[in-house]
């Protein structure tokens, strides 16, 4: 096992502090480039379009962690409502909106539902902001941790990040496949290494290339599907993988498990290490828990695993990060 003399100098070695300017709130998403986009755009070919998010609701992956919970979705206005404010609402006026509500009833014969939902911002397809992770006190680019306060993050949130759509060239990497097992790679101490993800590419005829998003298919959603424990762990990619990334010029990286890299550490005194050098020092963000399965049947079938990925978070004010529905186009 690493320690942490080896994780700084690899984190010395992905910085990328000043690259783009000092004042810099995209990080590796300055990879993508018009001409990048426009290659993208050029993969559609056949009209095929693939939902990549998962279903936002109360048998989500979330609970496993304390501190985030799965959606509460909950109806404000509904059928039931429109009936009984029609008969009591004139006569609660020290409720303005039952008043309100049953004057657009007495109004016409038009009527609506209406409903809102309560969920921390990544309770399921999400992208992680580079507000996310930090340590010793900086944020991506230097910027101070002290910036994130209650009321948000000043810099990096993800509102940042809207100039960028984000829609790139997606390539994606199967590794269940590669790996030959039936479900998903389950075995923790199996990290999926760099030597892996080429080895996947090559197996696949396709060529990671500077401002690609990369899917990284490991099956633990399809697992979930089956036994709905959003606690079960399997493996992701070793915290090698971040010089990987960084050598190919990625623009982001998005798995179908719950935090992209292996849940244990392959560095010795601290955990989520290629959380720290991804988003802090190199500033790439990360997507979880998307849903590539048949996206990876389509891919395997036609023998393309490049497409267009549009994939726009919401442009949340000082987000750390965002739901999405991110959508592959081939």
């Amino acid at each position: 096992m690493a320690d942490m003399g080896d994780f700084r100098r690899v984190a010395d070695d992905v910085r990328n502090w000043g690259r783009w300017g000092d004042d810099d709130e995209l990080g590796t998403l300055n990879f993508i480039t018009a001409e990048k986009i426009a290659q993208a755009a050029s993969l559609v070919t056949a009209g095929k379009v693939f939902a990549l998010g998962v279903d936002f609701g109360s048998s989500g992956p979330q609970g496993a962690f304390h501190y985030r919970q799965n959606p509460v979705h909950v109806m404000t206005i509904d059928g039931g409502d429109e009936k009984t404010l029609r008969e009591f609402g004139p006569k609660w006026l020290s409720n303005p909106s039952a008043v309100q509500l049953s004057g657009y009833s007495e109004a016409g014969p038009m009527r609506f539902n209406d409903d809102m939902i309560i969920m921390p911002l990544q309770a399921a397809t999400q992208w992680d902001a580079l507000s996310h992770v930090y340590y010793e006190d900086r944020l991506y680019n230097g910027f101070p941790a002290s910036s994130v306060t209650s009321l948000g993050a000043y810099y990096l949130g993800i509102d940042k990040v809207d100039v960028k759509g984000i829609t790139s060239r997606g390539v994606l990497l199967d590794l269940v496949t590669l790996r030959g097992v039936e479900t998903y790679c389950a075995d923790v101490e199996q990290p999926i290494t760099p030597a892996e993800l080429d080895e996947a590419a090559r197996a696949q005829g396709v060529e990671v290339q500077p401002g690609d998003i990369v899917l990284v298919r490991t099956g633990w959603w399809a697992r979930f599907l089956e036994n709905g424990d959003g606690a079960e762990p399997g493996a992701g990619l070793d915290w090698t993988c971040a010089s990987w990334l960084h050598d190919h010029e990625v623009a982001a990286v998005a798995a179908d498990n719950l935090m992209v890299e292996n849940p244990v550490s392959g560095v010795d005194g601290t955990i989520l290490p290629m959380h720290m050098l991804c988003l802090r020092d190199m500033g790439m963000m990360f997507g979880e828990y998307w849903d590539l399965t048949a996206l990876a049947e389509d891919c395997a079938a036609d023998g393309r695993y490049e497409f267009q990925l549009v994939a726009p978070p919401l442009s949340v004010t000082g987000g750390v990060g965002s739901p999405i529905n991110p959508i592959a186009i081939k």
